[in-house]
């Protein structure tokens, strides 16, 4: 259908533009605009309207008009042409857009509707002809109809062409929308075709697949190129039965890949550690000696401390002596032209801690022993301690310059422990030493020099900062502060660092001195700032690159961390033992062993190391005596241990790492009942039905003797609440010296049953009366309960 404006039609009928809109408004219902295109009902109309207000009554006036001047005015160049030719010719010249528009007319139209067509005459190909009207008869019944209707196809064939080429552009779309149909169909019907095209292809080609340790069925088969039906048809051909959903392992997938003609790579899976911390191996021409690190132990009152400080002030320069502005729990001193590093740790619970994680930090420990004391028993625990940790170890025989120092005892007291000195055959060097006097003090530094020179101790200062965080703290100005240790690489001010679970960029650095630095090198230690939290002591910290790429690390460990405490290996405790041996998960019962006297300790070891049956060897990783104290629960946390305490009680501090870390501490003033009870719990016969329950403490601070009532203790309630009735053991220096009940309990003068903490109050026991000032009241009671 050709476009056909109203404009177009009022121009081929003669008449305006206003009188076409008119008739369409009137007969149609209609109102258009000049450019308004017509639809084929409405052209109808219009040609039916005109048509009969120009009827005429005959056209034999129109015809001899017409055929005279045709006469005159094309004689000389038609002569040869017939009078039909002529008259086509003319037709030509005249638009009837009706049958213009409608090339497909039926014979009965042109006789209904058009009983009378009356058109303009268009210019003639002489400009000056006059215009004349004429009138086609459509009634008359010799009209040819065919040869009318062949004329309106060429003109709607030529119209076309000259026109747009919306048309064109219309049928373009449609052939194309054909076609792309048509290549879908073929699409499908060739399916098979194309996955045989592909398994040719396969063969002609190998293909490369990677396969990681572990991959779905489906998704070997997404990479293979293949329908996951081929695959499982060659794995059941294999003997291997699977499905889409199963997993199966490198080696069965890589089978799988080569009957497919695929060549096979082995998937490398890149973690986030291995992209931001570099684990690499150091090259040796890259390794520069680097200074020890030494920590001291020993026994509390051996003068660790008093050494600690002499080696302190006496390798500083004199103004420095009383001006080191901060104390960040490591320092260096300058020995001999050669730096030496020292942790100023509390002792071996510190060093135990950093083992128990992993850490591996010192070098050389220093072992102070008293001359005139000998090997107490922190001496010895610190002797398990730097053996486990497998650090070499110097004896310091302090408090040389006493009366009755004795260092040849203190070298035979060593032996027992494997600990053989140098002038005796054996590699332990012991130096006799003197805080006060600072005896002694050159040749020991002298000695740590040289057992480190035979470590041969290197490290890497060009490469990125590793270490371990020796303590952190909270601080209310300038947040987490952490003392790092650099054991490799450079730390540099602005590096991204890494430290367990948490993340920072170092905003300062401080040495031991107090001095603002930018960079520390190989066993240097420093006191940073900027990290996010405060981070866990012994914790590795790594310098990285990528910050974002960090902190997603740290919240993979987080949620680890969260995910290892729900899957946590469960403490061995007496409850459980029997349980955990049927699973065989225990081999070996590791105990400690503390009692009140050294007979009373050996007798406990020996009884339950005969314990001892096919299923599990009961193991004392270590007896001592004195109270149960923090050391020991962490040696028993590493350890995997139970703590039995024999007329002995836990500290407050033990008491607490104790229940946190769910270390399971037993403690008995019988042995029987500590053999019957552990030999129970391995036979699984174990049916505890009473518990102890700690009510509080409270400290005697002064002793008053009344001849009627006898001896009141007039106490401080330091945790707690002290109940009248309640039974209640003395302790005196951690031993228990009586166990016995509260008689009496006083504030002022008023009897009352209960005195809550933070107050005073007077104490009377039942029988127990030789009390003394600094004696410890624990009020306990029993109390059943069900399993």
């Amino acid at each position: 259908m050709i476009k056909y404006k109203v404009k177009d039609a009022a121009a081929d009928l003669g008449v305006s533009n206003k009188e076409i809109i008119e008739i369409l408004e009137k007969h149609c219902g209609v109102t258009k605009k000049t450019m308004t295109t017509l639809e084929e009902s409405e052209l109808d109309v219009i040609f039916d309207v005109i048509t009969k207000k120009n009827k005429v009554e005959n056209f034999d006036e129109y015809f001899a008009a017409r055929n005279n001047k045709l006469d005159n005015e094309s004689k000389p160049q038609q002569e040869d042409k017939p009078a039909k030719q002529n008259a086509k010719a003319d037709n030509q010249k005249k638009k009837t857009d009706k049958n213009d528009k409608k090339p497909n007319n039926k014979d009965a139209k042109p006789a209904s509707k058009q009983e009378k067509v009356e058109v303009t005459q268009e210019k003639s190909v002489e400009e000056s002809a006059p215009r004349k009207r004429r009138v086609i008869d459509t009634r008359a019944t010799n009209v040819d109809v065919e040869r009318y209707n062949q004329k309106y196809d060429d003109l709607a064939s030529d119209s076309s062409k000259g026109r747009s080429t919306d048309n064109i552009v219309k049928k373009q779309k449609f052939t194309n929308r054909t076609q792309r149909q048509k290549g879908r169909r073929q699409k499908r019907e060739t399916e098979q075709e194309r996955l045989n095209r592909i398994a040719l292809e396969r063969k002609q080609k190998p293909i490369t697949v990677q396969i990681p340790d572990e991959i779905v069925v489906s998704e070997l088969a997404l990479r293979l190129k293949a329908t996951v039906a081929e695959v499982v048809k060659k794995a059941f051909l294999m003997g291997t039965m699977v499905t889409a959903t199963d997993t199966i392992d490198f080696d069965t997938a890589s089978l799988i890949a080569m009957e497919f003609h695929a060549k096979v790579e082995k998937e490398v899976v890149v973690t986030i550690e291995e992209q931001i911390i570099d684990d690499s191996e150091d090259d040796e021409a890259n390794l520069v000696e680097r200074a020890p690190v030494v920590v001291v132990m020993g026994h509390v009152d051996h003068g660790k401390t008093s050494i600690l400080d002499a080696i302190r002030h006496s390798n500083v320069t004199a103004g420095e002596a009383g001006g080191i502005t901060q104390h960040i729990g490591a320092y260096r001193v300058m020995v001999n032209g050669k730096p030496v590093t020292f942790l100023d740790t509390p002792g071996h619970e510190a060093f135990t801690t950093m083992r128990a994680r992993g850490a591996q930090v010192t070098d050389i420990a220093i072992l102070v022993v008293a001359a005139d004391d000998g090997i107490m028993p922190q001496t010895v625990e610190a002797i398990h301690h730097a053996k486990a940790a497998g650090v070499s170890v110097i004896v310091a025989i302090n408090k040389m310059d006493k009366v009755g120092a004795n260092p040849e005892n203190v070298k035979q007291q060593l032996t027992e422990y494997e600990l053989i000195p140098e002038e005796w055959g054996g590699d332990t060097p012991c130096i006799p030493v003197s805080a006060k006097t600072k005896e002694g003090l050159d040749d020991l530094l002298e000695m740590v020099t040289l057992v480190a020179e035979m470590k041969e101790l290197k490290a890497n200062p060009d490469r990125a900062a590793k270490g371990t965080v020796i303590e952190a703290r909270l601080d209310k100005g300038r947040g987490p502060i952490a003392t790092v240790l650099v054991q490799n690489g450079t730390l540099h001010k602005g590096d991204t660092i890494i430290a367990g679970t948490s993340v920072g960029r170092v905003r300062v650095m401080t040495n031991d001195k107090g001095e603002r630095v930018t960079e520390a090198g190989p066993s240097v230690p420093v006191e940073i700032t900027g990290l996010d939290e405060v981070p866990v002591g012994g914790d590795i910290f790594d310098a990285v690159s990528d910050e974002r790429l960090a902190r997603t690390l740290v919240d993979q460990r987080k949620a680890a961390k969260k995910e290892e405490i729900f899957n946590a290996q469960t403490k061995v405790t007496l409850d459980n033992l029997f349980d955990q041996m049927k699973l065989g998960e225990i081999k070996e019962l590791q105990i400690i062993v503390k009692a009140d006297v050294q007979g009373s300790a050996e007798a406990v070891k020996q009884s339950l190391e005969k314990l001892s049956n096919d299923e599990v060897r009961v193991n004392v990783i270590h007896s001592a005596v004195g109270a149960i104290n923090e050391s020991d629960v962490m040696l028993a946390e590493a350890s995997n241990a139970i703590i039995v305490g024999f007329n002995v009680r836990p500290d407050a501090v033990a008491a607490e790492n104790a229940e946190r870390s769910g270390v399971d501490m037993r403690l008995y003033s019988i042995i029987y009942d500590c053999i019957n009870e552990i030999e129970s719990a391995m036979k699984g016969m174990l049916a505890p039905k009473t518990r102890e329950v700690v009510l509080g403490m409270a400290e005697c601070r002064n002793v008053i003797k009344i001849k009627s009532v006898g001896t009141i203790a007039g106490s401080y309630v330091k945790s707690g609440k002290i109940q009248r009735g309640a039974s209640v053991r003395v302790i005196r220096d951690g031993i228990v010296i009586a166990d016995d009940a509260i008689a009496s309990l006083q504030r002022f003068k008023d009897a009352v049953k209960e005195v809550s903490e933070g107050y005073e109050c007077g104490i009377g026991l039942e029988r127990f009366n030789d009390l003394k000032e600094g004696d410890m009241f624990e009020v306990y009671t029993i109390e059943e309960y069900r399993d």
